[in-house]
């Protein structure tokens, strides 16, 4: 009976947890799909910025005017914006996340320094030593431009200040609901689009074309990380439900068979205490 008394009760422990997985794919169904919906709304804005800026960037000008943020130069520092969730329960994603960025800043000859934007890059760089420079948390579910202002500004003067020849962005690229890739992309010095040798030229910009770059290019790193924030949480809460999802189904499978030994048990139990009637009987009637 002690044995039964135990099947019973994992029973009933594998029975709240699948209560709570369930809730909690839910929930993240509900809260992926308003990130896919502020993501998808947040794409002609991107491509329209990237046709203006390959526009800009063709038109001809001397050396001395090329802007800041579109200048090369040798890369002596590297700085890596590395966005993770601030929770965990979504699968292999944050270790997908933290074992890409953390094999480039071993592959690299020159110092890496890391500014985290989430709870589990935090944890992970701190806890092998790796150079942290800001840290970010808590921007939401649901964040807005101005959150990432913080985070583009320090990018921007790290990298005109010279302290960083070169900034990049790691993050999850939500490809579906299964599958979201571990990316990393440059966001500084700017890449611009190139145009077709056709429409390089023609266009004249009031005022000049330097200056309208000025008032840009801000704004497009603002929007690539943004962007790269809104992609990172789609996939969290998609990874998070199919996480969840498979924690739910294994949990079932798992109360099935937990009922199967509780069956066999109680058949088992009532089959001896049948013998033990019968061979009491017996023993009464010699």
């Amino acid at each position: 009976m002690a044995n039964i008394r135990i099947i019973r009760r994992r029973i009933r422990s594998v029975q709240n947890s699948a209560k709570i997985t369930k809730a909690m794919q839910m929930i993240a169904a509900s809260k992926m799909r308003r990130a896919q919906q502020l993501t998808l709304a947040g794409r002609p804005y991107s491509e329209k910025m990237r046709d203006v800026l390959a526009d800009l960037a063709a038109q001809p000008a001397d050396a001395e005017e090329v802007h800041p943020l579109l200048r090369h130069r040798d890369v002596k520092r590297i700085e890596v914006i590395h966005i993770t969730p601030d929770r965990g329960l979504c699968g292999g994603l944050n270790s997908n996340l933290n074992r890409t960025t953390g094999r480039f800043i071993l592959e690299q000859n020159v110092p890496v320094s890391v500014v985290t934007v989430g709870r589990k890059g935090r944890d992970f760089m701190v806890r092998f030593g790796r150079e942290v420079r800001a840290v970010f948390t808590d921007l939401g579910d649901r964040p807005r431009v101005a959150d990432i202002l913080p985070i583009a500004r320090l990018a921007i003067d790290d990298y005109t200040s010279g302290y960083a020849d070169q900034v990049l962005i790691t993050y999850a690229d939500f490809v579906t609901t299964a599958v979201q890739r571990p990316v990393m992309q440059k966001l500084l010095p700017v890449e611009p689009a190139s145009l077709p040798p056709g429409q390089a030229t023609g266009y004249i910009y009031e005022p000049r074309s330097l200056e309208v770059l000025d008032a840009l290019l801000p704004r497009f790193v603002e929007m690539q990380l943004y962007h790269a924030l809104l992609e990172s949480i789609a996939s969290e809460h998609s990874a998070r439900m199919v996480a969840m999802r498979a924690a739910t189904d294994n949990a079932l499978d798992m109360i099935d068979s937990l009922t199967l030994m509780l069956n066999k048990a109680r058949q088992e139990s009532i089959t001896r205490e049948l013998l033990d009637i019968v061979g009491g009987a017996a023993a009464l009637e010699g």
